[in-house]
């Protein structure tokens, strides 16, 4: 199984660091909604919402809030929105994923095309990078979970497919359509997990330098502060120097 992830850390460190809690609960109240209104609102019989319940409490959202998530979907006036993915190149060549849930198609396609342009990007057609990406379930526990061996061990025994281990966290991949399950073994093993996500696992990185990481950041700043858009995923990584500069 695969060493540490630098990539994986940087997109766990920048979720924390970045993400203003009144619109990150937005958008998980969004998900909670469109995964209850699509199955069951009930979450022990619906496994989108369940995931989706359980990254809002690894936020520490409110239950009240995600209580009112849920009965909302049940209303008859409840929104309907489309999940929508859009592809392109970032600064230094990066590929970029942009997954959206939207009630207007085109005011969210013209916010992140204007996006991209103003940030040194551009908006590719659907497909033109989502083949350097692996759609995978990413399950991550502190370090004080257990040591490497009995993480690994556990990770094994619940069907996941890698397991990354450092200094601060431990991050668990599966395949997309075991995410449910093997989440579930975990918790069972290891208690609570500190997140578990379906992600867009990048086959091969482009590292950067400071000049090229922080116009990067700059584009995807811009696009996570759209209330539309829900995740951005960018194939990148930095030496550790940069990490300590951004």
């Amino acid at each position: 199984m695969a060493g540490h992830s630098k990539w994986a850390n940087i997109q766990h460190r920048k979720g924390r660091q970045d993400a203003v809690r009144a619109k990150l609960f937005s958008k998980l109240s969004k998900e909670i909604t469109v995964a209850a209104k699509m199955g069951d609102p009930d979450p022990d019989k619906n496994p989108r919402l369940r995931l989706a319940v359980k990254e809002a409490k690894s936020v520490s959202m409110p239950k009240d809030n995600i209580e009112r998530a849920i009965k909302k979907s049940q209303g008859g006036d409840a929104e309907s929105y489309d999940e929508i993915r859009y592809e392109g190149y970032g600064p230094g060549g990066v590929a970029v994923i942009v997954e959206a849930m939207t009630d207007n198609r085109n005011r969210t396609a013209s916010n992140v095309r204007s996006t991209f342009s103003k940030n040194g990007g551009n908006l590719g057609e659907t497909g033109s990078v989502a083949f350097m990406f692996d759609r995978m379930g990413r399950i991550v526990y502190p370090a004080s979970a257990g040591d490497a061996d009995s993480v690994m061990l556990a990770a094994i025994d619940a069907g996941a497919e890698d397991v990354e281990s450092g200094e601060e966290e431990h991050v668990i991949w599966c395949a997309d359509t075991d995410l449910n399950a093997v989440s579930t073994a975990l918790e069972a093993a290891l208690g609570e997990a500190e997140s578990t996500k379906l992600v867009w696992k990048p086959q091969t990185t482009t590292e950067l330098d400071l000049e090229g990481a922080r116009a990067l950041m700059k584009l995807i700043d811009a696009l996570e502060d759209d209330d539309d858009v829900q995740n951005v995923t960018a194939n990148f990584e930095v030496s550790d120097e940069v990490m300590a500069e951004l």
